[in-house]
């Protein structure tokens, strides 16, 4: 009987290692017999409009970190949705570098295609077209115009495009060229097959000089050539024209599949230098050429990270963040004709020499982006840093939110942040070390001369003077600017540290306490205090905006991210710091929206999320989850980790919870579907969740290569059972920067049941001033 056992248990073992070799396999496969580019869905969160944000996102047909990018226009000229999901409409293919649609666009101009009487103007010129008949990828859009029997596609360069028209059989096929709004200039030139010319739209932070200069190079005569004045008047015949708002018709006799092919390139700099660009990045390329190369550039980017897992769902999801992630900031230089790296400064709008990277948000990126970058891309890192000194040597400041110049948006000095993390992590050259920590500095004692409210500290007086930014002295989200502004100190402190100036770094660690003074212990919550000591009253911390920022004081109670175990203090003890986390939720959606007078899209997509007053779809309270580890209770924060995973996120148009936000929302998801996330920027640790997928591949930039497994990872097993790094237990919380940089494999067991014994000691738990200093 024994041996009969014995025997049914060797089959069974047998017949189960077949099975999971079949399934690893299958896995393997998966990843093996297609390029990941093809996992990615441009269209994930183009599903959105003022009221409710899916993403606020658009197609974005570009290579990664490109200077321009190209997207269908459905949307009229100047509206910051310009591609709408529902919409049925197209009304060209436009050039784009917009980072918002809060933002909004510059420097666009748009190409399109007509057949039949004529129809320039750009209501007018829209042609119906289907989602059925629309081929939507980083590297090529395609799109049926239905109205014209026109198939329009472009592939993208850094800095150039080229398009592809098929026509039908017709004497009256047409190329519009739509130079835009607010200043503009064409100029046909026949006998070369080209129209020059230049837009200069614009939202704001640009010098007076600012100007997109473009070419179109074309690969068949024109029949005939028309421009457009202001006020849409057609002048026919003609072949320059300059005004508000001007645009080009070339017209064509074309057989019926005929291809006409537009190579676009366009500069900041010049026409010249658009030449240059055209030729260095088209040049004698066919469409074919230009489109293999945009994709083997997605496909380089994305191969960094390999993931492998049977629920394909969950891969197309990965791969559609990880292409956000990848987008912003955008190079805004150029390389001259002897391949010296150049750019125009949208600072003071002079031509000079290096680095320079714009449209992005720091109040949304120092969260995850940064961190992303510090961990997969330190050379493109190093590259922005020197952008970055590049600003405040042009413009005496730094950036908080730039496109391409300075804007007026968010709050925060997170510049800092973005700034010590890198420093900390190696990725910075000496020179712009030096330059940079002056300027963080600056930002810290200089209240006075900033070209935008963003830009440095506003109330930064008070700030130095009480510790604390005051409610009642008219500077609006002073509880918010607190919070963040601590924080801040504490990345200079550390970058102070480093340099060896230990007075001064004794000095910010002592600033960054400042969150305390604003920690009310009747409620356990962050609020909001009056000049002369008193807080605020009457205190709602349903409240959303007023002293916080796009959250309420639930929300922000959390941003001291740099001393988790200073707010459990404050609170009084691990028991009410995790019952203070479950309160928010367990409790209904409910809110004030009193402060803005209407319910603004982040209050209606934390509403709709089924999650309580957790707010995923803004940035605020994005970490908060993670603090779970910190009271020894890591068995929830990987419970709703993986619910965030799985039920805000798909790689469909509604498939984000609020806004992208230059690649935050996305990399919240890329990490967290790793296993972890930065907590905390500029400390040398990300914190463990759950682990999405059963085998993931990092090939670091220094060419060590870091395995994450999770052997009986599944929908119900979310909980972690034990760790191994490099083979041996790990019972700590966190992984380590030095430890996935080194190379090597981090093992998840994982379960359906929740062993809360792992990561159950103090020592266990991530880094906090408090605890660690």
């Amino acid at each position: 009987m024994i041996k009969i056992i014995s025997k049914s248990l060797v089959i069974i073992t047998v017949i189960c290692l077949i099975a999971c070799k079949k399934q690893a396999n299958s896995i393997v496969d998966l990843n093996k017999t297609k390029a990941l580019v093809d996992y990615v869905n441009p269209l994930m969160g183009t599903d959105s409009e003022f009221s409710l944000s899916n993403g606020n996102t658009y197609p974005a047909i570009a290579t990664p970190w490109g200077m321009n990018f190209w997207t269908p226009q459905t949307a009229k000229m100047g509206d910051g949705w310009a591609y709408k999901y529902d919409d049925y409409t197209i009304r060209g293919i436009k050039q784009t570098h917009q980072p918002s649609p809060w933002i909004n666009d510059y420097a666009a101009f748009s190409l399109m295609a007509t057949t039949g009487d004529l129809k320039y103007k750009e209501q007018e010129r829209a042609s119906y077209f289907s989602h059925k008949a629309e081929v939507v990828k980083p590297h090529h859009y395609s799109v049926y115009l239905a109205d014209y029997d026109i198939t329009a596609e472009v592939s993208p360069t850094e800095r150039a495009a080229h398009f592809k028209f098929t026509f039908p059989e017709t004497d009256s096929a047409y190329i519009i060229l739509d130079a835009f709004f607010k200043g503009s200039m064409v100029k046909i030139l026949p006998k070369e097959r080209k129209i020059i010319g230049y837009c200069r739209n614009n939202s704001g932070g640009v010098p007076d000089n600012f100007h997109n200069y473009f070419v179109a190079e074309f690969d068949k005569d024109f029949e005939l050539n028309h421009t457009w004045g202001d006020d849409w008047k057609l002048i026919e015949n003609s072949t320059e024209n300059k005004g508000g708002h001007v645009g080009a018709i070339v017209g064509f006799k074309t057989k019926k599949g005929e291809q006409v092919h537009v190579k676009v390139a366009s500069s900041f700099i010049s026409h010249e230098q658009a030449a240059i660009n055209l030729k260095a990045e088209i040049g004698d390329d066919s469409f074919k050429n230009t489109r293999e190369k945009a994709r083997n550039a997605w496909e380089k980017e994305l191969q960094r990270i390999v993931v492998e897992d049977d629920n394909i769902d969950n891969v197309r999801t990965f791969y559609s963040c990880l292409y956000r992630v990848l987008l912003f900031p955008r190079k805004f230089f150029e390389y001259d004709d002897n391949a010296n790296v150049i750019h125009y400064s949208p600072y003071n709008g002079e031509i000079l020499s290096g680095y320079m990277f714009t449209d992005n948000g720091f109040w949304d990126t120092f969260r995850a982006v940064f961190p992303f970058f510090n961990m997969m891309y330190p050379e493109l890192n190093t590259q922005i840093m020197e952008g970055l000194a590049n600003t405040y040597k042009e413009s005496g400041w730094l950036p908080e939110w730039a496109s391409p110049g300075h804007r007026d948006c968010m709050i925060g000095s997170n510049s800092a942040t973005i700034i010590a993390d890198a420093f900390l992590k190696g990725n910075m050259n000496k020179k712009d070390a030096d330059i940079l920590f002056e300027a963080v500095l600056k930002n810290a004692s200089v209240g006075d001369g900033r070209p935008e409210n963003s830009v440095g500290r506003a109330g930064l007086s008070y700030y130095n003077q009480l510790g604390y930014v005051p409610y009642n002295v008219g500077i609006h989200e002073n509880a918010a600017r607190t919070l963040e502004y601590a924080f801040a100190d504490f990345t200079i402190a550390k970058m102070a540290k480093k340099l060896g100036n230990q007075n001064l770094a004794k000095d910010f660690y002592k600033k960054s306490n400042n969150y305390k003074n604003l920690f009310d212990p009747s409620t356990n919550l962050m609020r909001g205090k009056n000049e002369d000591g008193s807080f605020q009253t009457p205190f709602n911390p349903l409240k959303w905006g007023d002293a916080f920022t796009e959250g309420n004081s639930l929300h922000y109670t959390w941003s001291v991210f740099h001393d988790t175990q200073g707010l459990i203090d404050l609170m009084g003890g691990k028991d009410n710091f995790v019952a203070k986390l479950d309160e928010v939720f367990e409790m209904p959606p409910d809110f004030d929206a009193s402060y803005y007078g209407f319910t603004i899209h982040e209050i209606r997509e934390m509403q709709i999320a089924n999650m309580g007053n957790y707010a995923h779809g803004n940035q605020p309270i994005q970490h908060m989850i993670y603090l779970y580890n910190h009271a020894n209770a890591s068995y929830k924060a990987q419970k709703k980790v993986r619910d965030v995973l799985t039920k805000l996120y798909s790689a469909t148009p509604d498939g984000y919870c609020g806004d992208e936000d230059n690649g935050q929302t996305s990399a919240w998801y890329v990490y967290s579907a790793l296993g972890f996330y930065p907590v905390t920027p500029s400390v040398n640790q990300y914190v463990i969740g759950s682990p999405l997928f059963k085998k993931a591949t990092l090939h670091l930039e220094n060419g060590n290569t870091f395995r994450i497994l999770a052997s009986n990872n599944s929908k119900k097993n979310v909980f972690i059972e034990s760790v191994l790094l490099n083979g041996k237990l790990w019972n700590n919380s966190f992984v380590n920067f030095e430890d996935i940089q080194n190379g090597g494999h981090l093992q998840f067991d994982m379960n359906a049941t929740p062993n809360k014994e792992w990561a159950s000691k103090l020592k266990n738990t991530p880094f906090s001033m408090s605890k660690d200093n």
